[in-house]
């Protein structure tokens, strides 16, 4: 074992878990759960049994990341932000099998008591502010708050949000790592370096 174990944790066993990961007080990680190098995961932390976490993510105390959610590369889960995974539940119907998957992509922020509505994908390096409630797609570098959430702008992967406009054309660096991104039929992507 190659990651440290917080005594009060519950692994399953044939939960796979990457090296150097850190796993605190109270986690559960279910049998089927597939977890990357360098995650973190904090106090009373729940991980189901069909989730794929990828490596560098950082999930803060109180999530519960249940099935059918994949989190790839360095997402980070802010505080007690919510992830579900049925779209209209009831307690006395069963809908284990109406699962709705949902995709964090690379490098996303979900902001401290921000929901995910399950059946979403959120785009690379996406931004969710603080208690939004994202209940559709979410583009690249898309900055978004409020209830329900909307894109207010866009966000470097550094986390800096950018001077350009929500639609149309345009450029602007990052002020931290002089990054280009490049607006384009309002589609944001980052410049590459020649």
């Amino acid at each position: 074992m190659n990651y440290q174990v917080h005594a009060s944790a519950i692994i399953d066993e044939g939960a796979q878990i990457g090296d150097g990961s850190r796993v605190w007080h109270f986690v559960h990680v279910c049998a089927g759960a597939r977890i990357g190098k360098g995650v973190s995961l904090g106090q009373n932390v729940f991980v189901g049994n069909n989730v794929l976490i990828g490596d560098n993510c950082k999930i803060q105390n109180n999530v519960s990341v249940y099935d059918n959610v994949t989190l790839e590369n360095g997402v980070f889960c802010g505080p007690s932000m919510v992830f579900t995974n049925v779209y209209n539940p009831r307690s006395l119907i069963e809908r284990k099998n109406e699962y709705r998957d949902t995709l964090v992509k690379k490098g996303a922020t979900l902001g401290a008591n921000c929901t995910i509505v399950c059946g979403v994908t959120i785009g690379e390096f996406a931004f969710v502010g603080a208690g939004a409630v994202i209940n559709k797609d979410v583009p690249a570098y898309a900055l978004m708050v409020g209830v329900p959430a909307r894109q207010i702008g866009w966000m470097s992967e550094f986390g800096d949000q950018l001077d350009l406009p929500l639609a149309g054309e345009g450029s602007a660096p990052c002020i931290h790592t002089g990054a280009r991104y490049v607006l384009r039929n309002n589609v944001l992507s980052k410049e590459s370096v020649s």
